[in-house]
């Protein structure tokens, strides 16, 4: 007896959005939501136009509109309030609808402008044509925008695979918007002057000066909508299966290609016109997703689309209501609405990400490898030697060069002046650079090891960013502190930072999934509060907090560098002493416990230690990333996976990393010099992007 396995219809339903009673309601059910959203999006518009810094209020806004105000009062309507909501409109249904699609035809829940790093490409493509001092039409602009953003976004694509995770797709896009971040941060510290406000910038705001960038950008964003509406069937189709699709004559490639443009479009468009404004294109399709179990209407995507548009205008519309309604006007003014979406939507990816299931395949076993002693050994000396090499350059080479004997010479108290001074600011960062390097590199072997993730470091899962955090805030509120006081400031932060990852993380286990997510949405929000913290600030103490969370050594004195030493000699020796323990809880769960080891005890224990080294590492040098992923990764590729092996070679490894980035910094671009943070971020991305190729193989 034959069984039909499969019988095309006419219409293919959506993808699986509940059972049929969930989605009994049809088209007039979807129709009235669709007509509360436009309600919703209109009245937050008439809000959002009686907030500001002048004493404009209703009832003078209504006569502007009328034609029968006061010519001042029409001219803060026309020129300012009402460009500034028709840009949040553009803006958040742009961003919206670009989310929708992207997840659209990748299956991928967590798909967005911000975590396929098309903002981080437009944000570096547009740093570029800054730096140049080329004075571009907005509509050129926009271009160059959006070839940055579409080939960022094409990169993350490729690597995580589409549909094949979404821990892989968020960790390649967050990977590459560190490293974009990283160089374009590199151009404003190198080029101050010609890209002053493009920081500020960066963090998104919908403020206008009239309304030329929201006309320009008009058409942009219409050709797009209109190009993902003719399109939508296919799209449609593509949550079937790709094979399904061949099957019902759905061009996959084309399809998936032309979705992609056009919403990389979309979010250049947005980009162009107010900034980078971080996680609306996650939130809204997100938040219009369950409105499919319950109405039919919206499980198609030329319903879907545009309602997650107006979802993202409504987001958008909202933030900047919500925060000059919290905030007095003159503040308000300066908080970019970016900060707002990026911090709500830092919160909505940890909630995202208690309910994703483990897909796994964020990295594959590594193969058991027990290199002998010899090889150890051999290895241990050549990086001793690399280290000591590192060190005698990075003391010698600077601005000025010196020779060994000045140094024999500064050692003994007989040293010039020049040469004193010299040393005197030199030696304490190299030895910042070098101490740091190696805390975080045995923090990044602590955190794999404790979680059995070998994607985990500590700027990954939050960590780092909420000691900076801790420490920016003490930096621009005392700029006085000590030492001491900013790694007491820096410990506190990553203390809190850990203790919420951690803390959501261990309910599933540590599972891979949902403690990556969960770290990348800490990491987020504390990336929005502290680009907030900057933006207040005296702008001053902002270029002190740029230049610290650069990873720079610079101004460091030996007092600086005496916490991370303190610190590093403890979790070497807790390391070391606990070194089978280590083994152990980086092996399952049974075992330890076969053992008569309580997993739960050990692995909060070198949790806190992995915190602390971290912290004071961050306190010491800024924040730097990536080599808490590198040095493990590389340490047990050479030694095996033993720790009391993998322990010593990932902390050499690290120390020469961060000490060789900061010696480039120092000198490849002198007098002019770039942060150790920058260069690791520069090196450790394409690192990390293989690691994800590797592991898909």
């Amino acid at each position: 007896m034959a069984v039909p396995v499969k019988t095309p219809a006419p219409r293919p339903p959506a993808p699986a959005t509940g059972p049929p009673a969930a989605t009994a309601a049809g088209r007039p059910g979807a129709a009235a939501v669709t007509a509360g959203l436009l309600l919703l999006v209109a009245v937050l518009a008439v809000v959002d136009l009686t907030q500001g810094t002048a004493a404009v209020g209703p009832a003078e806004v209504w006569r502007a509109l009328t034609g029968r105000a006061d010519p001042s009062d029409a001219s803060v309507v026309v020129a300012s309030r009402l460009p500034r909501a028709a840009a949040g409109l553009l803006v958040g249904a742009a961003l919206g609808t670009a989310g929708a699609a992207l997840q659209a035809v990748s299956r991928n829940v967590l798909a967005s402008p911000d975590t396929l790093a098309v903002n981080a490409g437009s944000y570096l493509a547009l740093g570029l044509v800054a730096v140049t001092g080329v004075s571009l039409p907005l509509v050129a602009s926009s271009g160059i925008a959006f070839l940055g953003g579409l080939a960022a976004a094409a990169v993350v694509l490729a690597l995580s695979g589409l549909g094949t995770g979404t821990v892989r797709l968020v960790l390649a896009g967050s990977a590459l918007a560190l490293g974009l971040g990283s160089v374009t941060e590199g151009l404003l510290l190198l080029f101050p002057e010609q890209t002053e406000g493009l920081y500020q910038w960066n963090q998104g705001g919908i403020s206008q000066n009239g309304f030329d960038g929201v006309v320009r950008m008009l058409p942009v964003v219409l050709a797009g909508l209109a190009g993902l509406l003719l399109v939508a069937r296919r799209v449609d189709a593509l949550a079937l299966g790709d094979d399904a699709a061949r099957g019902l004559g759905v061009p996959v490639r084309a399809t998936r290609v032309t979705a992609v443009v056009l919403a990389a479009l979309l979010s250049a468009a947005a980009v162009t016109l107010a900034g980078p404004v971080g996680f609306v294109g996650l939130c809204a399709p997100a938040l219009v997703r369950p409105l499919a179990r319950r109405f039919r209407g919206f499980t198609r995507s030329r319903t879907s689309l545009p309602a997650a548009g107006l979802v993202g205008a409504a987001l958008v519309l909202g933030s900047d209501v919500l925060l000059r309604a919290l905030l007095p006007a003159d503040t308000a003014v300066a908080v970019p609405t970016g900060v707002v979406t990026s911090v709500v939507g830092a919160v909505f990816l940890v909630v995202m990400a208690l309910r994703v299931r483990d897909t796994g395949g964020t990295g594959a076993p590594e193969r058991l490898r027990v290199p002998g002693r010899t090889v150890f050994l051999a290895t241990v000396a050549v990086l001793v030697a690399v280290l000591v090499g590192v060190t005698v350059a990075a003391v010698l080479l600077g601005d000025s060069k010196l020779l060994l004997g000045d140094v024999v010479n500064w050692a003994q108290g007989r040293a010039g002046r020049g040469v004193s001074f010299v040393l005197d600011t030199r030696v304490p960062r190299v030895l910042a650079a070098l101490l740091a390097g190696a805390a975080l590199a045995l923090s990044g072997t602590l955190v794999q090891a404790v979680t059995r993730n070998p994607l985990a470091e500590p700027g990954i899962l939050g960590v780092s960013g909420g000691a900076a955090l801790g420490a920016v805030l003490l930096v621009t509120t005392v700029p006085l502190a000590g030492s001491w006081g900013i790694a007491g400031a820096a410990f506190a932060g990553a203390a809190a930072a850990s203790a919420v990852v951690f803390g959501l993380a261990a309910r599933g286990g540590f599972r891979q999934s949902r403690l990556v997510l969960v770290g990348i949405g800490v990491s987020a929000g504390t990336t929005a509060l502290i680009s907030l913290t900057i933006v207040l600030t005296d702008p001053f103490d902002a270029t002190k907090a740029l230049t610290w969370l650069s990873g720079s050594t610079y101004g460091r004195t030996l007092p600086d560098v005496l916490p991370v030493a303190l610190v590093l000699v403890l979790g070497t020796a807790a390391a070391v002493a606990r070194r089978t323990e280590l083994d152990l809880v980086s092996l399952n769960e049974d075992t330890p416990r076969l053992l008569g080891l309580p997993p739960g005890r050990a692995r909060f224990g070198f949790l806190v230690v992995s915190v602390l080294l971290s912290a004071t590492a961050v306190a010491s040098a800024g924040t730097i990333g990536f080599v808490g992923l590198v040095a493990p990764h590389a340490a047990r590729a050479l030694v095996g996976r033993r720790h009391v092996r993998v322990v010593p070679v990932a902390m050499l490894l690290g120390a020469a990393l961060v000490g060789t980035a900061d010696l480039l910094g120092r000198t490849v671009i002198a007098p002019a010099q770039l942060g150790a943070g920058l260069m690791t971020a520069v090196v450790g991305t394409p690192y990390f992007l293989y690691l994800l190729v590797r592991s898909r193989r």
